[in-house]
């Protein structure tokens, strides 16, 4: 299969790195950056949201190109084949990777979490996916969304694709480490996750559980600090969907007090 990654970055701090790292994969690649870098993988795009990113950047996708590799700038990689794999079995048209942070809360909640995408794909993860081009291009341009990694897998599942969560390919990367941090990133992920909904039509074990989430999340409080946050974060993010937002711009999570 012939493979082709595209790179979001909201500006150049983690780039050499990245490229560093692409360059070890040998495969083709090109980087959406807000901030103008003199190279020639790296193409320039005003952050206005990472569906803008991703639709600017599937210009520069080769049309022969079988695959197509969502990566954040920030994600390391660890065992890349182990995704590619299922793909190319015909095991599954997308195929997310487990995402392992460094510190803070989020440590537990991908315990939580990745619990629940064993049974049913109620999230993706943006950090790494793998996606069939022929998929993606029943779904391209995405359409205005803060949870742009989610209405991708919700749009694979309405039109009748595999999903495929690959535990062995995992990403390192760092996210919060705070609590209060913790809840505004709960607040913007599930937001966004209900705009993506309101735009798709996944299965309907996926369209129940967010109907219930706002009442059962209450639960989390259970588990203590980080739980109370983890439901502020949710309740506060549907109430924000609810209300009519319809931004899809995240600040850095180190602007968030």
């Amino acid at each position: 299969m012939r493979v082709f990654f595209l790179v979001l970055a909201r500006d150049a701090e983690f780039l050499d790195r990245k490229l560093a790292e692409l360059e070890s994969l040998r495969y083709p690649y090109i980087v959406v950056c807000g901030e103008r870098v003199n190279h020639p993988n790296v193409v320039f795009r005003e952050p206005r949201g990472k569906f803008d990113a991703i639709n600017y950047g599937l210009n520069f996708v080769p049309e022969d190109v079988d695959v197509v590799v969502f990566n954040d700038v920030d994600a390391e990689i660890h065992n890349f084949d182990e995704a590619l794999r299922l793909l190319e079995a015909g095991a599954a048209d997308l195929v997310f990777a487990k995402v392992n942070v460094k510190r803070g809360p989020q440590q537990a909640f991908y315990l939580f979490l990745d619990a629940l995408r064993r049974r049913i794909p109620i999230a993706a993860s943006g950090e790494l996916m793998l996606i069939k081009r022929e998929f993606l291009s029943r779904i391209n341009p995405l359409e205005k969304c803060k949870a742009e990694d989610s209405y991708i897998l919700f749009k694979v599942l309405e039109n009748g694709g595999r999903v495929a969560f690959c535990e062995k390919c995992f990403v390192i990367t760092e996210r919060t480490v705070s609590p209060e941090q913790e809840e505004a990133y709960k607040r913007r992920t599930t937001g966004g996750i209900y705009q993506a909904l309101s735009m798709c039509k996944p299965p309907a074990m996926v369209r129940l559980f967010y109907m219930l989430l706002p009442f059962i999340s209450i639960l989390l409080v259970l588990t203590g600090r980080k739980g109370y946050y983890w439901f502020k974060g949710i309740l506060f993010g549907f109430v924000d969907y609810v209300r009519g937002d319809k931004t899809a711009y995240w600040k850095p999570i180190n602007s968030i007090s």
